[in-house]
């Protein structure tokens, strides 16, 4: 489940697979309960759930059972133009650390910076999904998502009040049980 070497596949995940689906990653996959419960809802898309703390992604494998389309990595966001080229279809953000500081915004897994990272990561068009509790992340997003060039498909400042699929993280419970609402962001590139 977890992909050692993964320098190895790079530009060649569609084999790691065995198959040609789509591929779409998690970065942050935290405990792993939404990218497993994509992975079994959505059986021809392959899933691979990114994250850089290896105590975390334990508790993830400890939590999910093997499924054929889903595969974990160890690895820091910023490494991964290292690991992939031009193989990716979606990618998706949620409730990452918002590094609330303006000192800290280049850290933001929505920053300009990182935003050029993804550019290669993509196959086509590139497609980015994000959920935060945070404001302060979301209007940053929003604006940086936007001056990349990003299209917006989908906004919402409450997405429990909206009727867009939606499997939810651990976090994304944690807060709607406490009342606060989810930002909701779904952007394009062509």
């Amino acid at each position: 489940m977890v992909i050692h070497n993964p320098e190895e596949w790079k530009g060649n995940f569609k084999n790691l697979f065995q198959n040609n689906h789509n591929i779409h990653i998690e970065i942050g996959a935290g405990k792993g309960k939404f990218i497993y419960e994509m992975a079994l809802q959505f059986p021809d898309i392959n899933f691979i759930g990114i994250e850089k703390y290896a105590s975390i992604l334990v508790r993830a494998l400890g939590k999910s059972e093997p499924l054929p389309n889903l595969r974990f990595l160890y690895v820091d966001a910023k490494n991964l133009p290292d690991i992939f080229d031009h193989e990716i279809s979606c990618i998706y953000l949620n409730f990452s650390d918002p590094w609330p500081k303006n000192r800290h915004a280049r850290r933001r897994l929505t920053s300009p910076e990182f935003l050029n990272i993804y550019e290669d990561l993509f196959q086509g068009e590139k497609h980015i999904i994000q959920k935060t509790d945070n404001l302060i992340l979301f209007a940053s997003s929003l604006k940086n998502i936007n001056n990349a060039g990003y299209t917006f498909q989908e906004v919402s400042l409450d997405l429990a009040s909206t009727d867009l699929f939606n499997i939810e993280t651990e976090y994304e419970q944690k807060f709607k049980s406490q009342g606060i609402k989810i930002n909701y962001l779904d952007a394009i590139k062509k």
